[in-house]
This record gives structure tokens, sequence and C-alpha cells, in this order.
């Protein structure tokens, strides 16, 4: 469908075909352009001749690729039958932004060429239409009568030798977030790169498009007008640092999830699995000091309690996916856990498991203000939600896939798997509300409650001492001064002044001035860059990559129960495994590129590459034994 624009435009070229009109002259010339018709040969070969129309453009103004963009009308030509013309073949296009209207131009010298068919006797006629702009657009319109007198044409050499634009030789994907893939380049090859779709109204055509960089190659982010098309053709411009442009054409399908691939079932089995992860436990002692309180109550008290939890996991849930739909609408990589590289996240964060610490060790009676705090099940709604909050620095088995695949899909259907994870992490918890037999062994309340609320507050302070070992990794001493004084803070203001407990906040912007931490290594290792594993691969070695954080408690215990330990690093030694760790406790564009290019929605992620061959994905919860099958396979 032509654009209101496009529209208009064409209206000019019916209303005004005398505008710019020369009946019966080999060259049109204007103030802007002069425009011929050429042939390669003199005569026609099997009723066949290879024609052009050559455009010489003044400078400042430009004609329209085929697909002219925003706004515009490509050059067409037309002869009466029995002739017949192939379509025009377009040269790689410019792109021109002008008063927020982006559009595929073309400037210059210009050689379009064609075939004309069926052709007889010693000359043709054909007449072309096309629009010539600078700060106004001018219809232009001309016929052309070539004589065909047999003999050499000595307009032949202006026809190109060899094609401006090439098939591509890399393999292209296209994902469902508008990225695409191509697998090859580096960034010691490409300065910079866009894409001209052939199809008008697929790219939001005035936006820019990201370039990134993987070790498999290159990631352009593509500004989509709409849905993920089902096949997506064009032209590639790839610049090098030397500003030489090469064009490519390719084709590409979306590189999407398989439809048949049971995801919500992942993902509600990796929400249950959550569950054994460190990160909930201290949400599972809240948990259990609640329900310790509910012994002997009425089974529908007991239901209130369990869907109050669950309703504060999913509404905490479908916020957290919500941001990363958000955010991976409007071009920014984020993935799970991406919170966390926010030092003001993680101070906010271990004030909150420290309130709920404080309440447990009895020092204060935890509840909530306003419209929440009158529905019924408060605490447990809270609990649901603050589970969530301290959920996402662990990653369970099978959430890495379920969680790309949500990244990659249209937001309803992700927006259902961020659900069905939430659904998962609450289920031991929402069978209560179902099996009144278990509610009804829940133990009776004592004074044993006391004690037990008192030792499971430890875990929630184990949890507060390591955000703040998180907030010294990214901040140093400052950030962690700044937390140990808002921790001061709440422990005076709750037990008294509940609401002077939001003085914290104001604590919050001298984290911003505080010094960066160096990178997470381990021992032996490397920090990782492509440029590193590139240099690594070139020389035979084998290489194992270790994408983490210090927020990534899954991570953590990987780490030091697997990597660090002496039976795997005596294995490294003995192959010669190079080591290559990157840290992404903060933003850092590289180690997005690595993990967007495995299709992983966050850390952690374990790469093996042998000596030859394409890297293998170790499992997200490692043994010993994974990585030793790894290196000697």
């Amino acid at each position: 469908m032509l654009s209101p624009m496009r529209c208009l435009l064409l209206l000019a070229l019916l209303l005004f075909p005398g505008f710019g009109f020369a009946a019966t002259s080999a060259t049109f010339a204007s103030p802007q352009d002069a425009v011929r018709l050429i042939s390669a040969a003199n005569q026609p070969e099997n009723g066949q001749v290879k024609l052009a129309l050559e455009f010489i453009i003044k400078p400042g103004w430009h004609i329209y690729w085929q697909d002219p963009g925003d706004a515009g009308l490509p050059p067409q030509v037309r002869a009466a039958a029995p002739v017949t013309l192939s379509a025009l073949t377009f040269p790689a296009p410019e792109f021109l932004s002008l008063s927020g209207i982006g559009g595929y131009v073309l400037s210059g010298h210009v050689v379009l060429p064609f075939t004309a068919s069926h052709v007889s006797g010693n000359s043709i006629a054909a007449q072309a239409r096309w629009l010539v702009c600078s700060d106004i657009c001018i219809p232009e319109h001309a016929s052309f009568t070539l004589a065909l007198n047999g003999g050499t044409s000595a307009e032949a050499g202006l026809f190109p030798a060899t094609p401006s634009i090439v098939p591509s030789p890399y393999a292209a994907r296209l994902f469902r977030d508008g990225v695409l893939s191509l697998a090859g380049p580096s960034a010691a090859q490409v300065k910079s790169a866009r894409f001209f779709p052939y199809s008008p109204d697929v790219l939001v055509n005035n936006a820019p498009q990201p370039l990134s960089f993987a070790t498999d190659g290159m990631r352009l982010k593509l500004p989509l007008a709409g849905k993920t098309p089902a096949k997506l053709s064009g032209v590639l411009e790839l610049t090098d640092p030397s500003g030489q442009m090469q064009a490519l054409e390719l084709t590409t399908a979306p590189a999407a999830p398989a439809p048949h691939a049971p995801w919500w079932l992942l993902a509600l089995a990796g929400g249950l699995l959550l569950n054994l992860m460190p990160c909930v436990f201290p949400v599972l002692a809240m948990k259990a000091v609640a329900f310790a309180r509910l012994g002997g109550a009425a089974h529908g008290h007991i239901r209130r309690e369990a869907l109050g939890y669950t309703a504060g996991v999913l509404v905490s849930m479908a916020a957290l996916g919500g941001v990363l739909l958000g955010l991976r609408a409007a071009g920014v990589a984020a993935f799970w856990g991406f919170q966390f590289q926010s030092p003001v996240f993680v101070a906010v964060a271990a004030w909150v498991i420290l309130a709920a610490g404080l309440s447990l060790a009895g020092m204060f009676h935890l509840s909530m203000p306003g419209f929440i705090g009158r529905i019924p099940a408060q605490h447990s709604f809270l609990t649901g939600l603050l589970a969530v909050l301290v959920a996402t620095p662990c990653t369970a088995p099978f959430m890495g896939a379920a969680i790309a695949a949500a990244l990659a899909l249209p937001p309803l259907p992700a927006m259902g798997l961020f659900l069905a994870l939430g659904l998962g992490l609450a289920l031991p918890v929402l069978l209560l509300a179902a099996a009144p037999h278990l509610a009804a062994r829940l133990p009776r309340p004592g004074r044993w409650m006391a004690v037990a609320q008192k030792i499971l507050a430890l875990p929630m302070f184990a949890t507060f001492a390591w955000l703040g070992w998180v907030l010294f990794r990214q901040t140093g001493m400052p950030g962690l001064a700044v937390l140990a004084a808002g921790a001061m803070a709440l422990s005076l203001a709750l037990p008294r002044r509940p609401a002077f407990a939001a003085i914290v906040l104001l604590l919050l912007p001298f984290l911003h001035a505080a010094p960066s931490r160096p990178a997470l290594t381990l021992p032996g290792a490397q920090p990782y860059s492509a440029a590193r594993l590139a240099s690594l691969r070139a020389t035979g070695r084998p290489v194992f990559i270790d994408l983490t954080a210090a927020w990534c408690i899954t991570c953590q215990v990987n780490e030091r129960g697997t990597l660090a330990a002496a039976p795997v690093r005596a294995l490294f030694k003995t192959r010669n495994v190079a080591v290559l760790v990157g840290d992404w406790t903060d933003r850092n564009p590289t180690i997005t590129a690595l993990l967007a290019a495995n299709h992983r929605a966050g850390v952690p992620l374990y790469l093996y590459y042998p000596p030859n061959g394409a890297a293998e994905i170790l499992p997200q919860i490692l043994t010993p034994g994974i990585v030793e099958r790894a290196v000697s396979g």
C-alpha cells in the first residue's frame, strides 16, 4: 500500500505529464539532471537488447532507489507492445535523512540497466518517469527513441562490468527482536553497516541500526515497523575502517524458537527448580515462618495466604518480564538479572532484605502501607514480590532456554512464558491452597516459633552481606560505606519510626561517584575479548569461556565448586586449555553480544572451543564431570 506522500507524488506525475517532457529527444536535460537511453549493442540478439537509463544528476539532487523509503518514487520505464521490458537493475543505494524522513536514494552518475525483449526493426522507443529531489521534488517524464543500426555501441562501456551488489557469502539469520545476525564479519573488518530492504514498510526507515559484534560475527539491530517478516530480503552495506563499502544481497528467514517446542513447560519446570537455588532460600525461610504461624488455622485462611504469595510472585514476574520486553522493543539489550548491574538497585535490594531480616529477628513488625495493606494475606503478597527480587541472580536448569525463547517471541506469548516461570516458583506454596491434607500437617504455633524465626533471620542477613559484597565489587569502599550508612539508619528507624526509613533513599546519588572494581577472574584466567579468543583459536589452542557476574549466585557456586577445583584446573593445564572470563557484573557490550550470539538470556554461560570445531555450550549447572567430558571429548 502506498503511503500518502507517495500517492501525492504519483498524482503529480499523472496531472502534469508534460512537465520536463522531451518527446523525441535522445537526451533529456533539465537544471537538475540529464537523462538518456543507451544500449550495450546496436542490434537485437534473438529479439533482445540490453538497455539502460543513464542519469547525470547535479550535485545536491537525487533520484530514488527501488525501495524509496519513507517518501519518493523509483524511476519507471515502459514500452509499447509487443516489446516487453524487464525490471530496472539498481545499484547500491545511499541513505538520506531529511526532516525526520529516511530515504534510500541514488545520486551522481547512475546507470539503471534493463532488458528489452521481442524487439524488431532498427529502433526502439521507451518512455520513462522519475522523481528528482533536493529541498523540493520535481517529477520528470521523457520519451526516448534509440536507433539500432548494427555495429558496436559507443555506450557499451557505461554498463557496469561487475555488479555493485554481490550475493552475501555470509550465513544470515533474523531474530524476532529484529536482530540481524551475520556469521563472519568482525570489528576489524566492519566499521559501520546499514540494511536496505527490498520491500517497503518493513523498517522504520529513519531509525538507527545499532551495530555490535560477537565471536561468530556481527549483529545489526533492525528497527522493524511491525511483525517480523516471514522472509527478509535486501541489501546490506558494510563499510570497512578505510571507508571502502561493500554491498551484499541477502535473503534470510527468522531464526525464532520452533513453534512445537514446549517452552511454557520448560519455564514452569525452571521456576519450580528455582526454589532449590541458593537465592530463594531466604524467602523460603520467611514463608516457613509465615506458615508456621498458620498451624491449626482454617484451610480457607491458609488458602488465602498461599494465593497471596502466588499473586505477589506473578505480579513481580509480570513486571520484570514487561520491563525486559519493553527494553528489547526499544532496542536495548536486556537480559535476566540485568537490574543487578545497577549499584542503585543492588543497594535498595540489600536494604529491603535487611528490613525483612530485622522483622524476622523480632526487632519490628513488617507491614505494607496503602491499598496493599488492605488486601488479605498482605505479608504473603510482599513475600511473593520479594521472592522474584532475590531469585533473579540465580538461574535454574531450563530457565535459560525458556527466557531466551520469551525474548524472541511476540509480546503476548512472551509474557505467558514469564508468568509460567512465576507459577513454577510459586507452585510448592500453591499446593497448600489445593491440598487440605497438606495444610493440616502444618505444625502448631508455640514458643519454638520465636527461636525458629530468629534462626531463619540468619539467611536474610547473609543475603544482605552477599549484596554488600556485590556492591563492593561494583563501586568499591565508597559504595560499601553508603550501604552501611543506610543499614545503620534502617536499624535505628524501623523499630521506632518506620516512616523515617525512607531517608536511606537520599544516600543513593552518592553511589554513582564510586570507582569501579576490577573484573572477576579464575586462577590463571585472562579477561575475555573477541580479539583474544580469535588469537587463541588461530593458534589451535582449546578455549574455555566463563561468562559470570558477582551478583550471579549460580556463577559463584559453579566457579568455586567446579572451575576452581583442583581436578578441573589440572585438566585445563594438561590439555593446554586457555580460560577466558567475561565479567558481566556491570554492563559490557562485548559480553552482551556474546550472550546474544549464543541465544542466552543471561549468565552463566559456559563455552568450550575445541582446537578445531564449533563451540559447545555447557549446562548452566556445572560439575567437574561435565567439564571433563567436554574437554576430553
